[in-house]
């Protein structure tokens, strides 16, 4: 796939393409893409929230400036522009999920969220409304033809790769999604956008939680659920009282800074977070190694794939040899810092498989060392 290839048979010229514009670099270089085409090309924006400060800070998306910057590339595309209020369905189903998950002792991943509800759900109406034939987005991964149909497949360049993010776009979903960036490097994105004159070559990329202030994640939570403050114990495997905590919003499984216990022979690390006895129950780095983990709200591309997968659970973790079955993923060897609330995404090679969330995990009997 060559990047600006919107995978559309037929002249362009008679093609009509929206797309997702957060305000950031790689969506106005896609409109630029898409117009470039000879497609007739929409911009749209959905303004998805606007707390305070975010609303001016760099590294956010879908707020104030962001909506500003993507009109101003619109105008000098010379493309229509359109703005969306989403707001009080990202503070339903990504927002307040954000804030009741962590309540819950779950580390969320509200990126994957988003897409699964405003992003990609909310978007695909507006663009079919639009007589769209596609929905283009800034996101790297790549759309590859197969024999049975659309693939997702990861990003040629790793580092900028976010398949994980995208491992609950449906099969339907896929087929409408053009993913033009997938085959570009970061670097060359930006170079285009410059040769092109857009203002936002240079802005800085959006942080992963782009609606919490400062990256204060702790106080967005306990604004929406003043609860959250409720402190507890530290305690060991056995319940034996360890030291206190300020709420459990503070810690994510596998955690070892800010415990602020001594006395133990070996560092301690987070195992679990109990939320009806708000405790965090800690322990040595050989008590986190799970076996399995069963995951839940399975979304699976790859039909009746049977060979080899490997799995990630973590969106910075390396890919590693598992295998799935039923509800369960199970790993070739012990994984660390497998968290409840977090995706298992599902590769064979580059091709996404699927994946689905982390409900329980199944510990891994390791030995002391």
């Amino acid at each position: 796939m060559n990047p600006g290839d919107f995978q559309l048979s037929g002249p362009m010229a008679g093609r009509r393409i929206v797309v997702a514009m957060s305000g950031g670099v790689d969506s106005s270089v896609v409109a630029a893409l898409a117009a470039r085409s000879g497609a007739e090309t929409i911009g749209v924006t959905l303004q998805l929230y606007d707390h305070g400060e975010a609303v001016g800070r760099a590294g956010s998306c879908c707020a104030g400036r962001d909506i500003r910057d993507a009109r101003a590339v619109c105008d000098r595309l010379g493309i229509a522009h359109y703005v969306f209020d989403h707001a009080s369905s990202f503070r339903e189903t990504v927002i307040d999920d954000f804030a009741d998950e962590y309540m819950a002792g779950r580390t969320p991943i509200p990126c994957v969220k988003c897409n699964m509800g405003p992003k990609f759900t909310d978007l695909f109406a507006l663009a079919r409304d639009l007589g769209a034939d596609c929905l283009a987005t800034g996101h790297y991964v790549r759309r590859v033809e197969g024999a049975e149909g659309p693939e997702l497949h990861r990003a040629f360049d790793p580092a900028r790769d976010q398949s994980y993010f995208l491992f609950a776009t449906t099969a339907a979903q896929l087929d409408f999604l053009r993913f033009p960036l997938g085959g570009m490097p970061k670097p060359d994105v930006r170079a285009l956008a410059a040769e092109l004159g857009l203002g936002v070559a240079g802005k800085p990329d959006s942080q992963d939680i782009c609606f919490v202030p400062d990256g204060d994640y702790a106080a967005l939570v306990k604004k929406l659920r003043p609860e959250a403050e409720a402190g507890g114990d530290i305690v060991d495997e056995s319940g034996r009282k360890l030291g206190e905590h300020r709420g459990l919003i503070h810690f994510t499984v596998g955690q070892r800074r800010g415990l602020e216990i001594g006395g133990s022979p070996e560092p301690l690390y987070v195992l679990r977070l109990d939320p009806a006895t708000r405790a965090v129950v800690v322990g040595p780095k050989r008590a986190l190694a799970v076996r399995a983990a069963r995951i839940e709200n399975v979304n699976w591309l790859a039909g009746d794939h049977a060979g080899p997968m490997s799995a990630k659970v973590r969106s910075l973790a390396k890919p590693v040899p598992a295998r799935r079955e039923g509800d369960r993923v199970i790993f070739e060897t012990p994984e660390y810092g497998v968290a409840p609330g977090q995706a298992a995404v599902l590769y064979a090679g580059d091709r996404v498989l699927g994946g689905g969330w982390i409900a329980e995990t199944e510990r891994a009997e390791l030995q002391p060392a």
